[in-house]
């Protein structure tokens, strides 16, 4: 009898036990499913505007759009039937159709659903987008810039054609767990200008960091992929997996003036009589379609990014 008594006592202390963990297991899940919930731009937050296309091209040019989005071993930048190969240390990603074909590519999103992509990182059909799209830089973007660019996008041809779904190892291709990195890399700040800053000097950091995405290139990243901000622009690997990206900072380019920084933007050459090539190559094709204004005053941000330890 003594023996039963304490065997009844065991089984009810273990489904005690039981059930707590069983408590505590759907909270944790719960709240991991909360933490991870896509956040949207409601379409009620735009107001109505009539879109700046030519500001749409010039977010066009300096985000660099046509460099990655168009289509393959074709000549024409305005063809964004995507389908380049990506490879990094998470697997292989194939950037997307974003020309507006109503199938294939982005015709029949809406402003929010474009805007939603690009600030917060986030599908229409809900689902968190990978930040092999740089969205912690375009966070940094204006609202009127980003719908500027959304209506330049739609006057684009539209191309059939689907991309490749990526090829992501376990766990990365477990996309709700994109939720807790968005929670530790991504801030929703958008620019905020530095008054004590000249405006040409604040131009060239919103061009730079928002929509030119350059510290996505020129910065290390952690074993999550995100960028070391103790060590923007001090150099990283290189996006086609060759070589790695240059320090942009003055440890390295000190000897740089605000025009050479100019004329590189305009020409891809050096002030040592070189010129650039790889990815860099395809930078400048855009950024010399720019106004002079907007490239010196990028040069100019860029010559006051001080040296590091």
């Amino acid at each position: 009898m003594a023996w039963f008594s304490g065997h009844a006592f065991g089984r009810r202390r273990w489904r005690s036990t039981g059930a707590l963990a069983a408590v505590v297991l759907a909270f944790g899940f719960a709240a991991f499913w909360r933490l991870t919930t896509p956040q949207t731009v409601a379409p009620d937050a735009l107001e109505a505007r009539a879109p700046d296309l030519a500001n749409g091209r010039t977010m066009f040019l300096i985000g660099g759009c046509a460099s990655c989005h168009a289509t393959p071993h074709q000549d024409d930048p305005t063809r964004l039937g995507g389908g380049l190969a990506l490879a990094t240390p998470f697997g292989r990603f194939y950037v997307p159709n974003i020309s507006p074909h109503p199938a294939d590519g982005i015709g029949r999103w809406t402003e929010a659903q474009f805007v939603t992509a690009m600030v917060k990182g986030v599908s229409p059909s809900g689902a968190h987008l990978y930040p092999a799209l740089p969205y912690p830089s375009y966070q940094r973007m204006r609202i009127a810039d980003l719908r500027d660019l959304f209506a330049y996008l739609e006057t684009l041809p539209p191309v059939a054609g689907r991309v490749p779904a990526h090829e992501l190892r376990f766990p990365f291709n477990i996309r709700r767990l994109l939720g807790l990195w968005k929670l530790l890399f991504l801030d929703g700040r958008p620019f905020a200008p530095d008054p004590a800053r000249s405006a040409e000097w604040n131009r060239g950091a919103y061009l730079v960091n928002g929509p030119g995405h350059c510290a996505e290139c020129h910065s290390p990243r952690n074993f999550l992929g995100a960028i070391v901000e103790s060590r923007r622009f001090a150099g990283g690997p290189s996006p086609v997996g060759q070589g790695g990206v240059p320090s942009i900072r003055q440890d390295k380019l000190g000897n740089w003036t605000v025009d050479d920084f100019a004329a590189l933007l305009a020409s891809g050459a050096t002030p040592d009589a070189d010129t650039v090539g790889g990815a860099m190559a395809e930078v400048v094709r855009n950024t010399a379609q720019l106004s002079a204004a907007d490239r010196r005053a990028m040069a100019v941000y860029l010559k006051s990014l001080s040296a590091l330890p």
